[in-house]
């Protein structure tokens, strides 16, 4: 989608759709390069129902919102503008770079574009999941297995890492169930594997998740029997939030892993579309916190060095062309 009417528009060297972790640390990054950059964010993180970001040295246990509320301090230190809003779409301008329109109508340019829009995590159609989840319903060991160890946990069969997910989980309690729901049965191999381990595996569709005074209390199966769980691990299919680059001709790609969809994208983050990064959860849907604030900051890193070179090759030519003149009134 070609925009041709930009020349009125507010151009900053970068703008950043999304504010999480990935966006704030390439903002940041780009910021003390001394680059114009604004932030463009929805504020609705993906981990907000979680009660804290684990994983992150030095920052584990932080409250999702004051990791946010302090990056994003950081960023408007170093001149970063950041601003509420969502993104509807972007399109490459005539001449280079884009124009960016947000929801309520708002455009502004940008030489270049960083986006990390995250992913949306698609859950099991269970009665429960969506309400507990990130509180005790989870998916990951790392963000939250320490939160419930020893406890009595569930892995639901939704996806094809769900023995994977057990043996995982079996590291961190005992008491371990699978439950298979709408999945295969385990492979024979899997199934020694879940035996050797002491992992429950229990057949039959699951109907709801139990809750009492705000607390799982057990899994609720088709026939009526319920077991109980303090706890329920999960295996959503992640789904990028990418649907604002269809302008630019960049769709999402299956992920190599299987367990969704993704904008792929080189070491660094750049797309197939010049002047197009990303870094996040909307490449990476397996990143936590720290490695997306860490593929934020070297995007943004890259992205300055891009601009350089093209701001290079702009200040040769004005001064091959100041020589030249130069030369030329001389001869004159």
């Amino acid at each position: 989608m070609q925009m041709t009417d930009a020349q009125d528009l507010v151009t900053y060297d970068v703008v950043v759709v999304g504010g999480g972790a990935a966006g704030l640390g390439g903002a940041l990054m780009l910021g003390r390069s001394r680059r114009s950059v604004l932030v463009v964010d929805a504020g609705r993180p993906r981990n907000a129902p979680a009660s804290g970001v684990h994983g992150f040295l030095t920052r584990d246990g932080t409250d999702p919102a004051e990791l946010l509320r302090v990056g994003r301090e950081e960023a408007r230190g170093y001149g970063a503008r950041v601003i509420d809003g969502r993104v509807a779409s972007a399109g490459s301008v005539d001449g280079g770079g884009f124009a960016v329109t947000l929801e309520d109508g708002r455009r502004v340019g940008a030489r270049r574009l960083l986006v990390t829009t995250g992913l949306v995590d698609e859950l099991p159609d269970v009665a429960g999941v969506r309400e507990r989840w990130g509180r005790d319903v989870l998916h990951c060991p790392y963000c939250h297995g320490w939160e419930v160890r020893d406890q009595p946990v569930g892995v639901l069969a939704s996806g094809p890492m769900a023995v994977h997910q057990a043996l995982l989980f079996r590291q961190l309690t005992e008491d371990l169930t699978l439950f298979l729901h709408t999945a295969p049965e385990p492979t024979d191999e899997q199934a020694e594997q879940l035996a050797a381990r002491g992992i429950t595996v229990v057949e039959g569709e699951v109907a709801s998740l139990e809750v009492h005074e705000d607390r799982l209390t057990g899994v609720r199966l088709r026939n009526g029997e319920v077991i109980s769980r303090s706890a329920v691990v999960v295996g959503p299919r992640f789904a990028a939030r990418a649907g604002m680059l269809a302008g630019l001709g960049l769709a999402t790609t299956t992920h190599p892993s299987g367990m969704g969809e993704h904008i792929d994208a080189d070491a660094m983050g750049l797309t197939a579309v010049p002047g197009v990064w990303v870094a996040g959860n909307v490449t990476d849907p397996s990143a936590q916190v720290l490695g997306s604030a860490s593929a934020g900051v070297m995007a943004g890193a890259a992205i300055n060095a891009d601009l350089i070179a093209e701001d290079t090759r702009e200040a040769v030519a004005a001064h091959r062309d100041r020589l030249s003149s130069t030369a030329g009134a001389r001869r004159s």
